[in-house]
C-alpha cells in the first residue's frame, strides 16, 4: 500500500464523490459531466468540480467526446470520464497476496496442473455459496468485485477480480474463473451452465447466459 493509494481511496469517503465514481464505473464508457451530475443528483459545476478531483487522483480518466452536431454552433467538444485501468488497494499493515498468487499460478503451469485446478477452483465456487442459497446470482457476483449487468439477455460481468493475474495467465486464470463462476452457480442452486467463456476487452471472461425455465425447473424438483 502507498500513500498516494490511501489520499486516493480516502476521497471516495465524500458521499458525492463516491456517488459519481459509482455513476461513471457502472456505465463502463465514457460518461459525460451532464449525466454524471444527473445521475448523482447534484448540478453540473459541483459534479465537474468532484469529477476532476477524481481525475487527479487516478481513479478516474478524462477526454473528450466530439458533439454529434456538426458546423456552425456545434461548440466544443464534450468532457467525459471513464474508471482508470490502474488499480488501488489499502492494507493495514501491507500485505502482498497478488505475488504470491501469481507464484502460485506459475506452480501450477510448470506442474501442468491445470485440471486440478479448475476442479479446486469450482470447489471453491460451491463453498463460496454456502449462506446464499436462494439468493439472485446476480447479488452474490457483485459482492465478490464482478459487477455483474444484464444485456441481451445474458449477464455480463463488467470486472474481472482477478485482472492482475488474467494478464500474466489469461488461459489458467479464465479457465479456474469459469469453474469458480460454474460452482458457485451450483452451490446456489442454479444451472452451473449457465456460465460461459465469453471474453469481452476490459471485462471479466465470463458471462452468464439468459436462465432456461424449463432447466431451472428440473433443478428445483431435483433439490426439493
Amino acid at each position: 500500500m502507498s500513500s498516494d493509494d490511501l489520499e486516493a481511496l480516502a476521497l471516495l469517503h465524500d458521499p458525492v464523490r463516491r456517488s459519481l465514481y459509482d455513476v461513471v464505473a457502472s456505465r463502463g464508457g465514457d460518461v459525460g459531466r451532464g449525466e454524471a451530475a444527473e445521475a448523482a443528483g447534484v448540478s453540473r459545476t459541483l459534479a465537474g468540480h468532484h469529477l476532476d478531483k477524481l481525475v487527479e487522483a487516478g481513479l478516474l480518466e478524462s477526454g473528450f467526446r466530439q458533439q454529434e452536431k456538426k458546423g456552425p454552433g456545434s461548440g466544443r467538444p464534450a468532457k467525459v470520464y471513464r474508471r482508470a485501468k490502474g488499480e488501488r488497494s489499502v492494507s493495514l499493515p501491507p500485505r502482498d497476496y497478488v505475488t504470491l498468487a501469481s507464484v502460485l499460478a506459475d506452480v501450477v503451469e510448470v506442474l501442468g496442473a491445470e485440471e486440478r485446478a479448475e476442479e479446486v477452483a469450482r470447489g471453491a465456487g460451491a463453498r463460496l455459496a454456502r449462506g446464499h442459497r436462494g439468493e439472485p446470482v446476480e447479488r452474490v457476483l457483485s459482492e465478490r468485485g464482478y459487477e455483474p449487468y444484464a444485456e441481451g439477455g445474458r449477464l455480463r460481468l463488467r470486472n474481472c477480480p482477478f485482472h492482475v493475474l488474467a494478464e500474466e495467465q489469461p488461459l489458467l486464470v479464465c479457465s479456474m474463473n469459469l469453474a469458480l463462476c460454474r460452482g458457485l452457480l451450483e452451490g446456489l442452486g442454479d444451472d452451473p451452465d449457465r456460465a460461459v467463456l465469453d471474453p469481452r476487452p476490459g471485462e471479466c471472461c465470463v458471462s452468464l447466459e439468459r436462465t432456461d425455465p424449463l432447466k431451472q425447473t428440473d433443478i428445483d424438483i431435483e433439490d426439493a
